[in-house]
């Protein structure tokens, strides 16, 4: 009985050590399992961190980031403002243009899409110049115009081949079209591509379509016409095709502009020059707003747009008769006869001489030893004022010039709108001169009695234009200093320009100006004046007028003295140029007309009887006096 009690203890004594192992055993395990549970909930909280900062910290920016890669977004290029006549009629407007686009950021391959491209739409040599230098100056992200005025045969093949052009897209917008044509393309101008000046001064610019003024209303009035750029979303695949529009935000069009012009009266003007060489101008002189400004011969605006050929720009640059440029407010001439005006009021308000002052003529003026012919070979007797604007007699003002002298001529003469440039929203005007000593020093010439002989009767250096000359003969027929202007209202809000009495009233005598007047009234009205063929045939009404023939070449004394000498036979360059101003209703002025035809001889033969059925067409159809555009058509007016 004693021995398996010994037993059991000595195996009790046995097992305390193995227990004793396994407790210790059970607290490694318990380190190590606490040790990995706690590595794992590091692990895991820095992931919940970084789920929590990817999902709501970042979560809007990668999912714009995302999104970025589904769709495209790109701006679009604002419709330009209209442009429109007084009584609404559109002389500017904007058409739809199919282009083909390049979004250099959606390939890998840009110089490969491109030669692609032109394997299924030839593209000519400047498109290749003008894209490659696009695509170095341009952002990826800015589209690039591979062509545009695609036809509906070319659009069908760039979208049967779109697997193999990434990036290129087809896109429509407009591009400017004129109506008229010609008829009005030197005063409403035409637009074209931007170059890389135009694109540093503006970024819209670089936007596919958009157009920058190159001349006219439209390069004078660039800013307003251009508008705001819109934007549009598009989806697209992995290789950056365009699979659906998402949105669009159309742009904001330019402001619509309404001019001055009466687009029924141009067209009569223009009817009544023909092809001749010529320039014509109407005003309202109450305000200054320009009804007509005809240059002649013309050209197509639209062509500036989509491209000029050389045959076409070298058979415009040949041409004698300088159809690019505008002659009303570009072309220079010597005003000849119809500067007498200027220098009568510069005399009278200089009290140099006086309404009844006279001289004689006896058809020439000695000064120094040279003799200054008139242009009547026997002289007009003793004139005073009224009969020398009537015959309009050159000795009666080479002696008012050389008793005047031409700084005092040269303020006066400015101060009526001659010589200087004139407020008007034209661009390349050309200011024309009034010589003075001053200025031909300044030349490094000597300046003498002769030269201020000549420039009494617009001879010599005096240049002006056609548009200085209407204005002229506005600011003599109602005493205000209107300047000339052509846009009447911006978005349908008319300007205080309109109102005669937003003008000042000039430094000049009304009785001065009334002497002036009736000397120019007796040139078309009475007996013996030089434009009898001026004269309206309207019940009621009567014009005033100054007659001009200004030469071109100098006529040798010795031709003159021959008796054979006839301008009429000197070659068409040669001759001199014609020249009419007038304004009326004589009583109640409210239209003025300068009419220059470039070598057209004589400007009581020619220019008058222009002139004449001009101011017959403005009267008739009175645009000032309408709201809307009158009823009666004049412009094939017989």
């Amino acid at each position: 009985m004693w021995k398996p009690r010994r037993r059991k203890r000595d195996g009790l004594r046995r097992l305390l050590p193995i227990r004793e192992q396994k407790d210790s055993g059970r607290g490694v395990f318990t380190r190590r399992a606490l040790l990995i549970m706690a590595v794992q909930t590091a692990a895991l909280g820095e992931l919940g961190r970084r789920l929590y900062d990817l999902q709501i910290n970042s979560g809007d920016h990668f999912a714009k980031l995302a999104d970025r890669n589904r769709t495209s977004t790109r701006l679009l290029a604002p419709p330009r403002g209209l442009i429109s006549d007084r009584f609404g009629t559109v002389v500017a407007a904007n058409r739809t243009n199919w282009r083909a686009l390049l979004l250099p950021e959606e390939t890998t391959d840009v110089e490969g899409t491109i030669e692609r491209f032109s394997s299924f739409i030839p593209l000519e040599e400047r498109d290749s110049t003008r894209i490659a230098r696009e695509l170095r100056h341009k952002r990826k992200f800015v589209p690039v115009m591979l062509r545009e005025f695609l036809s509906w045969d070319e659009m069908a093949r760039i979208e049967l081949n779109s697997p193999s052009l990434p990036g290129v897209m087809i896109d429509v917008g407009t591009t400017r079209s004129y109506p008229l044509g010609p008829l009005l393309a030197h005063t409403v101008g035409y637009v074209g591509p931007p170059n890389e000046q135009d694109v540093a001064k503006s970024t819209l610019l670089a936007l596919p379509g958009m157009r920058v003024g190159r001349a006219g209303i439209e390069q004078s009035q660039d800013q307003l016409l251009r508008g705001q750029a819109g934007s549009v979303q598009m989806e697209v695949n992995s290789v950056g095709r365009v699979m659906s529009e998402l949105d669009r935000q159309d742009g904001t069009p330019g402001d619509e502009l309404a001019l001055t012009l009466d687009v029924g009266l141009h067209q009569a003007v223009q009817n009544r020059i023909g092809d001749m060489a010529a320039s014509a101008v109407v005003m309202d002189c109450r305000n200054g707003e320009v009804l007509a400004m005809c240059s002649t011969p013309s050209f197509d605006p639209s062509l500036f747009d989509s491209g000029v050929s050389r045959a076409q720009w070298a058979e415009w640059t040949s041409d004698q008769r300088t159809p690019l440029i505008d002659k009303t407010v570009a072309g220079v001439y010597p005003p000849g006869s119809t500067f007498k005006p200027a220098v009568a009021l510069a005399a009278l308000k200089a009290e140099v001489i006086t309404p009844t002052d006279r001289f004689f003529c006896p058809g020439h003026y000695d000064l120094g030893g040279a003799r200054f012919h008139c242009w009547a070979k026997h002289g007009h007797g003793s004139v005073d004022l009224h009969l020398a604007l009537k015959y309009s007699c050159d000795v009666y003002f080479y002696e008012v010039a050389h008793r005047l002298g031409m700084e005092r001529l040269a303020d006066t003469s400015h101060a009526l709108g001659l010589g200087t440039k004139l407020d008007i929203e034209l661009p390349h005007q050309r200011a024309g001169l009034i010589p003075t000593p001053a200025w031909r020093q300044k030349h490094k010439h000597h300046w003498n009695g002769g030269d201020t002989i000549v420039s009494g009767i617009g001879q010599g250096f005096v240049q002006v234009t056609p548009l200085q000359l209407a204005t002229y003969t506005s600011r003599i027929a109602t005493g205000r200093a209107v300047q000339p202007h052509l846009v009447r209202a911006v978005n349908g809000e008319i300007g205080a320009q309109i109102d005669p009495q937003h003008w000042p009233e000039m430094d000049l005598n009304p009785h001065m100006l009334k002497a002036v007047r009736e000397g120019m009234y007796a040139v078309v009205n009475e007996q013996h004046g030089t434009a009898p063929k001026a004269r309206l045939n309207l019940p009621g009404i009567t014009m005033a007028g100054k007659t001009g023939s200004a030469q071109v070449r100098r006529v040798s004394r010795a031709m003159r003295e021959s008796g054979h000498f006839n301008s009429a036979n000197l070659p068409w360059e040669y001759r001199p140029h014609a020249l009419f101003i007038c304004f009326a209703p004589y009583d109640d002025p409210r239209y003025a007309v300068s009419v220059v035809i470039e070598h057209g001889n004589a400007g009581a033969e020619v220019a008058a009887p222009l002139a004449r059925d001009i101011m017959t067409d403005t009267l008739l159809r009175d645009p000032v006096n309408h709201k809307t555009a009158p009823g009666q058509t004049v412009a094939n007016a017989d």
